[in-house]
């Protein structure tokens, strides 16, 4: 096979592996009903001036399955953290006794359950658009290539539909597990 299709497929390859890692990082923000130390990862911490990730002033535990605690490593920085989850608009509603934060994690209602399973089901969407997206940028790729007869184009542009259909079914399959997850009880 001529070396610019090939690095048009790799191209194209990489992208559809980056729209599914990107699925499976959003689905961890999505919470399934157990408590998580992801589910504090986009928590951001005013720290001496600069916004910084939670996870760097601080250890993040789950004791259970319903409770997260957050202890800081200095003292001084209960009050902000508690200012940046309430910040981050997680729904949660964090408790400071003096020297660790404690989040109760509520159990998940039906309603809110079938919401997250919609989001999920738009972050999949999203998903299969950036692939459809790699898809015809690799064909628009493919069709400008000038030193590469006609049939290995046609062969190129089916190996990357294929590589298409491969990948939309990996992101209904990772879909199909993270709705088990959130609608298990």
């Amino acid at each position: 096979m001529n070396e610019d299709i090939q690095f048009i497929l790799d191209t194209a390859k990489e992208s559809m592996d980056n729209a599914i890692k990107h699925l499976e990082k959003q689905f961890v923000n999505i919470r399934a009903g157990k408590a998580s130390p992801a589910m504090l990862g986009s928590v951001m911490v005013d720290y001496y001036g600069s916004q910084t990730p939670l996870s760097q002033v601080a250890n993040v535990n789950t004791p259970d399955g319903r409770t997260i605690t957050v202890q800081p490593w200095e003292k001084n920085m209960l009050q902000e953290i508690e200012r940046g989850i309430a910040y981050a608009n997680l729904g949660f509603n964090p408790m400071n006794n003096g020297e660790t934060i404690i989040i109760n994690v509520p159990p998940l209602t039906e309603e809110r359950r079938r919401d997250l399973v919609k989001q999920a089901k738009a972050e999949a969407e999203d998903a299969k658009v950036s692939i459809r997206t790699a898809r015809k940028d690799a064909n628009n790729d493919i069709k400008k290539s000038d030193d590469v007869s006609e049939d290995l184009k046609k062969n190129a542009e089916i190996d990357v539909q294929q590589m298409t259909d491969t990948y939309v079914k990996k992101v209904d399959n990772v879909f199909d597990i993270k709705e088990k997850e959130i609608m298990t009880i």
